[in-house]
């Protein structure tokens, strides 16, 4: 596996798979393998013709898998490594793989993909599994893309062709799934069993966080309503203590106006920026209602010994040991998160030891090295396993 190519769809936002690309491509690059960063923006969809167009062939893109084919071609790659491919990719590029004979694997970041319209099996402030194995239809009926009608029945329709063509199952020699949680939602969905690896997100090693006192609480994150930013707030009006959020996002209006005079908004900040907060801060709060893959921001809070509340849902309460790494609390529940932060604030030292088992589950766990041998060990099963290109 000397030479990889990597394929991403970026948004116009960078976001936390553009994230994963750029570690993983970075850790590939200094273990000495030739990787190859093949991608497409968004940014360009802010004109007219590039949106009709890539709404018209968001099933799938022809004129870009020739072009992928061609560097495919240029290239020639050992194993191709997909990433996010909405939605001007599309899943045409696993057909620029299968007729050069190179093999894919597919991190599967998100729902979409397989059966969600809007990527995060959440609906009407709750998490939901319609489309899981039902009509991917019921996405349009619902508007569950970015609310509209149109715009939803185009991403469903798209879902339906390929799950009933089994294009995943026939393209894609090896999933990669980010957490346990998230991989038993793509098995019911439909994807092979026995092809879906686990492989957790990671960061580069920051060093030992300085020992030194911490105060205050931070959220890190885009400001969107699955990530249960209002009950957020709600929780904290019976809170005496300073509140950090990083992020922007379409809630930052409603959040400035919330009555709660100690949750402040320090915007979209450099990566330096929030870890040298998460060394400062007592703990990090990610009360998200909707069923999260794998948040790259838990690795960082370990990484920098900060422990975690976070709702007990999906992958947060499959990561974070409750009493050990952090604590959990009901999602959607302001009263009960209000509690684990009042909690949380009354135990200082006991907060201050899971900051450092955090740190130690980091090391063991989520570090580049274990990353490494991990993604290694799945590039071969993909190279050893043959699909027929039909």
């Amino acid at each position: 596996m000397k030479r990889v190519l990597i394929v991403q769809n970026h948004y116009i936002e960078f976001g936390g798979d553009d994230v994963v690309v750029a570690n993983e491509s970075a850790m590939l690059r200094s273990q000495g393998h030739e990787v190859s960063l093949w991608t497409l923006r968004n940014d360009e969809l802010m004109a007219l013709g590039p949106r009709i167009e890539t709404a018209w062939r968001l099933g799938y893109n022809g004129k870009v898998r020739d072009r992928l084919a061609d560097h495919i071609a240029e290239f020639r790659p050992d194993v191709m490594h997909c990433h996010n491919l909405f939605p001007r990719i599309t899943l045409s590029a696993y057909d620029a793989a299968a007729q050069a004979g190179v093999p894919v694997v597919q991190t599967l970041h998100d729902f979409r993909s397989v059966c969600c319209a809007n990527a995060f099996l959440y609906r009407d402030g709750k998490t939901c599994d319609r489309c899981v194995k039902g009509s991917t239809y019921w996405g349009a009926w619902h508007r569950c893309y970015r609310d509209s009608w149109i715009g939803s029945l185009l991403v469903a329709r798209s879902l339906d062709v390929h799950r009933r063509a089994r294009t995943l199952e026939r393209r894609v020699q090896r999933f990669i799934a980010l957490s346990k949680s998230s991989r038993s939602r793509f098995v019911e969905g439909g994807l092979p069993d026995d092809r879906i690896a686990v492989k957790p997100n990671f960061i580069a090693d920051p060093g030992c966080p300085p020992v030194a006192p911490r105060d205050g609480a931070l959220f890190v994150g885009r400001l969107s309503p699955e990530k249960g930013l209002m009950t957020l707030a709600e929780a904290w009006k019976s809170i005496d203590h300073p509140l950090h959020v990083f992020g922007a996002g379409p809630l930052e209006e409603a959040l400035q106006g919330a009555s709660t005079p100690r949750l402040t908004l320090q915007g979209h900040r450099s990566s330096a920026e929030v870890f040298r907060a998460m060394q400062q801060a007592r703990f990090l709060v990610m009360p998200s209602e909707c069923l999260e893959g794998f948040p790259l921001v838990i690795v960082e809070a370990f990484a920098n010994g900060l422990p975690v509340i976070a709702s007990r849902l999906g992958a947060m309460a499959e990561i974070i040991d409750d009493g050990v790494t952090g604590l959990h609390f009901s999602p959607g529940d302001s009263r009960d998160l209000a509690d684990k932060v009042a909690w949380a604030l009354a135990h200082p030292q006991r907060m201050a030891e899971m900051g450092a088992a955090a740190r130690g589950v980091y090391q063991a766990r989520y570090s580049e090295a274990t990353n490494y041998r991990q993604l290694m060990q799945i590039y071969e099963q993909a190279a050893a396993l043959d699909i027929e290109y039909v």
